[in-house]
This record gives C-alpha cells, sequence and structure tokens, in this order.
C-alpha cells in the first residue's frame, strides 16, 4: 500500500506572490512564498520568533542575526530550485 502524503501545498496559481524574505550579513534570500499577505505575515512572525530563541547560540557562534521582511514577487522571479527555508535553515551552511 502507498501513499503520498503532501506536507506542503504547491504553490498557488497566481502570478504574484508574497514573499519571506531573510537577509544575513550581505546574503539575501527567500525564505518562502505565500498566496496571502496575512499568511506571509504570520510566517515572518513565527521565523522571527525561533531566530529570538536562538539569538544566544548565534551571538555566540559570531554570525550575524537574520532579518526577515515581506515583499511582493512575481512567479518568475524564484530562482529555478528554489525551495522554503527551514525557519533556522542559515545555520546549514555558509551559503544558507
Amino acid at each position: 500500500m502507498s501513499e503520498i502524503i503532501a506536507f506542503r501545498s504547491p504553490l498557488p496559481q497566481s502570478d504574484v506572490l508574497w514573499a519571506v524574505v531573510v537577509r544575513q550579513g550581505r546574503q539575501t534570500r527567500i525564505a518562502d512564498v505565500h498566496a496571502t499577505e496575512g499568511a506571509a505575515k504570520a510566517d515572518r512572525s513565527w521565523r522571527a520568533q525561533q531566530v529570538r530563541a536562538y539569538t544566544r547560540f548565534l551571538i555566540g557562534e559570531d554570525r550575524p542575526l537574520p532579518a526577515y521582511t515581506i515583499r511582493t514577487i512575481r512567479r518568475a522571479e524564484l530562482p529555478r530550485a528554489w525551495r522554503p527555508l527551514p525557519a533556522l535553515g542559515f545555520l546549514r551552511g555558509a551559503g544558507f
């Protein structure tokens, strides 16, 4: 018995999306995209809360704290192999 369980819904079909953008030092990446501004704001708040929880660790590692913002983007602006970042995905390595 095989069953595929989708953990994340596919991207909305609209051309304009709301992006949660993370900036850490000089690097900027799109952390996630949403169909509505409210969903993007909720995601940004959750990601910022996760960073606050690990602030001491990040300061101890001499890493700049990430800053999350929201902006609209067109679907065509997403990189071809783009995948959402985990809340603390920037800890995976120097290149996010």
